[in-house]
């Protein structure tokens, strides 16, 4: 028996889905609060967040040291659960999953670039950018991981392990493997923090000549107000609430 041909209400309701979800949010925050107990008393890391970020949109969360920013991006990316409130990232409610879901959202949807580039040691430059689609059970890893180590300039340092390369030489892996997967939406963690004014600089153009070719959705976390500025939008906290967005 050949099986059923949608009817029209049906098509058209397909259709509406699809096109709900194109122009849904990326991510969505709403009313998120972040709580912990010390022996002097309960302290509030963030207070009552609510905002959302578009398809492809870069965002940049500033603010001093203590306001929460890392707090914050650790809570979009369901590394870290709220006290209140919920994240919705791609559709999925991080705060209802279990960390097995999570993770595989994480899997699925997210890359991350860190200040401390977070790098195997043990793993060469080419090993550390075919993790995350081993992990993800890609048939054939190596192709892709070397075409974008290649893009960031390292085609010829695939095999040194990360003792043997620059910090900036680091970056680039780490940018490499964040883009590697083609994710939905990237988490940028003071991306720059640990290298120099000319690295960082050539970092920075590197990281946002990707975002634009791959049409990611950009978080950046940083304190560097000119990294910022390259961002469509700011989302500024103070103790821990959102000043300005």
């Amino acid at each position: 028996m050949n099986k059923a041909e949608p009817t029209v209400p049906q098509a058209e309701a397909a259709l509406d889905d699809q096109a709900a979800v194109a122009t849904a949010p990326a991510l969505e925050v709403t009313n998120l609060g972040k709580r912990v107990t010390l022996p002097s008393g309960e302290l509030t890391i963030l207070d009552g967040l609510s905002f959302s970020i578009a398809r492809g949109e870069a965002v940049a969360i500033v603010g001093a040291s203590g306001s929460g920013k890392s707090t914050l991006l650790a809570l979009m990316a369901g590394l870290d659960l709220p006290s209140s409130g919920q994240v919705t990232l791609e559709g999925a409610p991080m705060s209802a999953l279990d960390e097995d879901g999570r993770a595989r959202v994480r899997g699925e949807k997210v890359g991350f670039v860190f200040q401390s580039f977070q790098l195997l040691p043990s793993l060469t430059a080419l090993e550390n950018v075919m993790l995350p689609l081993e992990l993800r059970g890609d048939a054939d890893a190596a192709t892709p991981a070397r075409a974008i180590l290649d893009r960031v300039g390292l085609g010829q340092r695939l095999h040194h392990y990360p003792r043997q390369l620059s910090g900036g030489e680091q970056q680039r892996v780490a940018l490499a493997r964040a883009f590697v997967t083609r994710p939905a939406l990237l988490f940028a963690d003071e991306p720059t923090g640990n290298l120099d004014t000319r690295t960082g600089q050539a970092i920075i153009e590197l990281l946002f000549e990707l975002n634009a070719a791959a049409g990611t959705t950009l978080v950046l976390v940083t304190h560097d107000e000119h990294l910022a500025r390259r961002c469509r939008r700011l989302l500024r906290l103070d103790g821990g609430r959102l000043v300005a967005a």
